[in-house]
């Protein structure tokens, strides 16, 4: 049974009860923290995983304004793990924007790429000429993360991840995963700490 939560003019729902066990374990890879761009202990006694979409308003204030308050108080202190799958629903730049996030990672950079797309979120944000400029901007290879880029080479990785985020149950972005319980929506850094 959902436990409605109602804020700033939107509607999200806590789910409290554990995902299926088929479901966990059909997607066992992109619920596990271990598989994707991670922060904070391996060993911390929480995990959060965000499936999150870069061209999402929300989830644009869940970075600038919740997640800020989770890495002070749970991340940076071991007492959580935070990691990231895609969850590109809005369109061709939403992909774009996800492989050029996969692109950075290959080189050891995807959450300051992480923070770029967000950060310049809006408009034409996301054509691959400023992918490419957030790629020198950040101090990428500009070569490498263009060939990467113009192949498509997450194609497959991000589609899985976004499937598995709508069979969880997500119809919207952000969704997340706090210790193997779904919650949805941009929440306040006040729910994530309930």
């Amino acid at each position: 049974m959902p436990l409605a939560i109602i804020g700033a003019g939107w509607l999200f729902y806590l789910l409290l009860s554990p995902f299926s066990a088929a479901s966990q374990s059909k997607y066992a890879n992109e619920v596990s923290v271990g598989s994707g761009p991670s922060l904070g202990s391996p060993s911390a006694p929480v995990t959060i995983i965000e499936f999150s979409d870069f061209q999402c308003s929300f989830c644009k204030r869940f970075w600038a304004e919740t997640l800020p308050k989770l890495k002070e108080a749970y991340i940076n202190t071991g007492k959580a793990r935070f990691s990231y799958r895609h969850f590109a629903i809005l369109g061709k730049h939403s992909e774009q924007a996800a492989l050029a996030s996969e692109c950075a990672a290959e080189q050891g950079k995807f959450w300051e790429y992480h923070d770029q797309l967000f950060k310049n979120q809006g408009g034409l944000a996301f054509t691959e000429a400023k992918l490419k400029q957030y790629a020198s901007d950040i101090g990428l290879n500009v070569g490498i993360f263009g060939t990467c880029l113009g192949t498509g080479k997450y194609r497959e990785k991000v589609e899985r991840e976004t499937e598995a985020a709508a069979n969880l149950g997500g119809r919207g972005t952000p969704l997340f995963i706090v210790s193997q319980r779904p919650l949805v929506g941009a929440q306040p850094y006040s729910v994530f700490k309930r």
